[in-house]
């Protein structure tokens, strides 16, 4: 095998030429056969193997600094630095990261996991070589989805001031989950179908190098001019407006004329943007086909594509993707908004019953919130269905633009609390820190798939900036008979006892019943409230039973900073009797790596067992 002889950064460059493309098939047959077996990212991988190697092949690392913007398709990147063996352990806990990661390898230079970043992190690196005098290479990489974001255009602009080499290499596959929207992604199209400017202008060059003595001399002129052949042929061209060269279009899977037009933009003074087509699941069929499904996939049979384990019951997104679908036909009001996250966040239905009223921003966080405020001002009921990780990216629209108007934006947060295999950049454990210091928001979190239902159909009806945040995965559907009506600021009584009272937020209301039943076991007497509300807390039922409590345990999947506990503990500390105790059973402030959740709810200390120990330790103090 040609891939056995790759164990070190570089060794590519030791392949024939005639095996490149013996290497490309068999890391495309490895990463099917490993993310099969571990989930991962596969379509966007398969994308872009040619291009890693190319990449591997024109530049030296880790001297060259090359930033993956996301990075969920560093995979090959990942192998042809020698990490070949840690994909059994891919996006396992304490194993190998989905993502580029400094720590891993001297080949990471940038820590990703969100969008849009890397035009930035690049030109960081290119003033800062200018600044000590080195002389290594800096290549951006970044995607026609992450091209949407409007940080990627704050740093081209920034970027048309830099007097030295920076390559931005545009990885045009057509996607960034969803199939990409709006019109960047028609002006690419433009650009990739652009035969005719291509054509003319090998034909002026051409015609201008048959002049004999001054023909040369002539094309040599024109490529030096400011705008180059290419203003002559299409006017107004984006990116060589703004001062940046434009190669390309090339393509993605060609590595020879890769490699040649990098090696090409590397003697350029100044940015150089290289505009390569790859196509998203490239090279094997159920990708190729379903570019969207296998973005991010769990384990799955190789010859059919599908899953290895078939789901059952409903997750949180099923739930709200039904409630969002029959509050489209009760109300024409109700406008829904993704980030281009319609199959993620559950609005493919809405946008296929309502496209009228269904908007794909593209990976814009920050103007899908602001968007979202001007429909609210103008009288509609917006919804932003968006992660929780990814919400963080528009925290000042939401305090700005939707918090201090009170406007009537609904939140939907996916992904809140733990999600797993994803690591640091996508663990949603800050949002009710982040969320609950703002002034006019409210936020909601529900015990089990029928009160989502319930606070969807609350926030819609309410009036005022409103959260509802609910984890990744199977919808908990037990407490049915525990349904009362929402009332605003309330919580719900599960059950009544004394001593111990346990608070639990969302999620934590399932973990919070083992809980009790544990303690009971052990002789104990445990009340629980499924708190309902964060924010506000209901206050009223605290101060009521404080009377014949001596305990109360807030549980939270969120970081203790600034989380509902700590609001619960200072309000009984300024408020209480001080008859109660107060523990505070949440995430520690630290950035929870890759892994099984149920894993990393032990090592955070949020599981049944971790709790239970706490509590009985509280307890003989």
């Amino acid at each position: 095998m040609v891939l056995e002889k790759i164990e070190h950064e570089n060794d590519i460059k030791r392949i024939n030429k005639n095996e490149l493309p013996i290497l490309a098939e068999e890391i495309r047959s490895f990463l099917i056969d490993k993310i099969s077996k571990t989930g991962g990212h596969l379509a966007s991988n398969l994308g872009v193997v040619e291009l890693t190697m190319a990449l591997h092949l024109a530049f030296d690392l880790p001297e060259d600094k090359i930033i993956w913007d996301v990075g969920h398709q560093s995979y090959t990147h990942k192998l042809l630095t020698g990490r070949k063996a840690g994909f059994d352990e891919l996006r396992k806990y304490g194993g190998m990261s989905g993502f580029p990661k400094r720590h891993e390898s001297d080949c990471d230079c940038f820590d990703t996991g969100h969008s849009s970043t890397s035009i930035s992190a690049g030109l960081g690196y290119a003033m800062a070589r200018e600044i000590t005098g080195e002389k290594y290479k800096v290549i951006s990489v970044i995607g026609d989805g992450a091209l949407t974001g409007g940080m990627a255009y704050e740093a081209l602009n920034n970027a048309s001031k830099l007097k030295s080499n920076l390559i931005i290499v545009l990885n045009d596959n057509k996607m960034s989950i969803s199939e990409n929207v709006g019109g960047v992604s028609r002006y690419l199209s433009g650009l990739r179908t652009a035969e005719s400017y291509q054509g003319l202008k090998n034909g002026i060059t051409n015609s201008l190098n048959s002049i004999p003595k001054y023909g040369e001399r002539i094309v040599e002129k024109i490529r030096k001019t400011k705008n180059g052949i290419k203003q002559l042929v299409i006017p107004g061209m984006l990116f060589e407006n703004m001062g940046i060269l434009y190669l390309g279009p090339v393509d993605g899977h060609n590595i020879p004329a890769m490699v040649k037009l990098f090696k090409e933009a590397s003697k350029v003074e100044g940015p150089v943007l290289v505009h390569v087509i790859t196509e998203k699941g490239k090279g094997y069929l159920p990708a190729e086909r379903h570019p969207a499904r296998f973005h991010g996939t769990e384990a799955f049979d190789v010859e059919t594509g599908l899953p290895l384990v078939k789901r059952v019951k409903a997750n949180y997104t099923d739930i709200f993707s039904t409630v969002m679908r029959k509050l489209g036909d009760r109300d024409e009001k109700v406008v829904a908004i993704t980030a281009a996250m319609a199959d993620g966040t559950g609005l493919k239905r809405f946008r296929n019953m309502f496209p009228e009223r269904f908007f794909d921003v593209g990976i814009a966080e920050e103007h899908a919130v602001t968007f979202a405020a001007g429909l609210a001002a103008a009288g509609l009921k917006p919804i932003v269905a968006v992660y929780s990780s990814f919400l963080q990216r528009a925290y000042d629209q939401i305090l700005h633009d939707v918090c201090i108007q009170e406007l009537h934006v609904v939140f939907a947060i996916d992904r809140a609390g733990l999600v797993g295999s994803d690591g640091e950049t996508h663990q949603g454990i800050f949002d009710l820190s982040y969320l609950s210091c703002l002034p006019n928001m409210t936020i909601l979190a529900p015990k089990n798939k029928w009160e989502l239902s319930d606070m969807i159909k609350y926030a819609v009806d309410f009036s005022g900036p409103i959260a509802v945040r609910y984890p990744r995965g199977e919808a908990f559907d037990e407490l049915k008979e525990y349904r009362a009506p929402l009332e605003y600021g309330k919580a719900e009584v599960l059950y009544e006892e004394s001593e111990i009272l346990l608070l639990a937020v969302g999620s934590m209301v399932k973990t919070a019943l083992t809980v009790r039943e544990r303690l009971k076991e052990k002789g104990y007497s445990c009340s629980l409230v499924n708190a309902r509300f964060v924010k506000p807390f209901d206050e009223e039922l605290l101060l009521k039973l404080q009377k014949n409590h001596k305990l109360l345990v807030t549980l939270e999947e969120n970081v203790q900073s600034g989380g509902f506990g700590e609001h619960v503990l200072e309000f009984m500390n300024t408020s209480g009797d001080g008859s109660m105790e107060v523990l505070n059973i949440a995430i520690p402030d630290v950035y929870v790596e890759h892994g099984n959740v149920e894993l990393l709810r032990k090592e955070t200390g949020i599981d049944a067992d971790g709790i239970i120990g706490k509590i009985i330790d509280r307890k003989a103090q």
